[in-house]
């Protein structure tokens, strides 16, 4: 009497596949973390608009003012008596010749204006305002 065999079955794990997987999560970390904003420090609720331009970072004073009227230059904190002073020495280099104020959406409109005019008795007449 013959006996057929029993076949056994293959445990084992398909590599190509894993690996695979494992180059598309990397490359959709990679993706992601590209458009993480590692600039902003503070937690400032912008408002919003329906249209507005991109500022080019490089070339702007980036001022920040908090909810609590706390107000960074570049993301180092700064009192409104000295931005003018800051902003004087900075503005003589060619690179940066506008700023950029962000202000959270709860801060009062007269301190917003109030340092706007700072920024304009500083020398910089391109002012923006950054909005969501």
């Amino acid at each position: 009497m013959r006996f057929k065999r029993r076949v056994e079955e293959d445990y084992s794990l398909a590599m190509a596949p894993l690996i695979d997987v494992v180059f598309l999560l990397l490359i959709f970390f990679m993706v992601s973390t590209a458009f993480v904003d590692f600039t902003r420090r503070m937690e400032i609720e912008l408002p919003e608009t329906k249209a507005g331009a991109g500022a080019e970072r490089e070339k702007v004073f980036q001022i920040e003012i908090t909810q609590n009227k706390d107000m960074y230059l570049m993301g180092d904190f700064v009192s409104p008596e000295d931005l003018s002073a800051l902003l004087a020495e900075g503005s003589m280099g060619i690179m940066r010749r506008s700023a950029v104020v962000s202000a959270d959406r709860r801060v009062e409109y007269g301190f917003v204006v109030k340092i706007m005019g700072i920024v304009r008795e500083a020398g910089i007449s391109d002012i923006s305002v950054a909005v969501k």
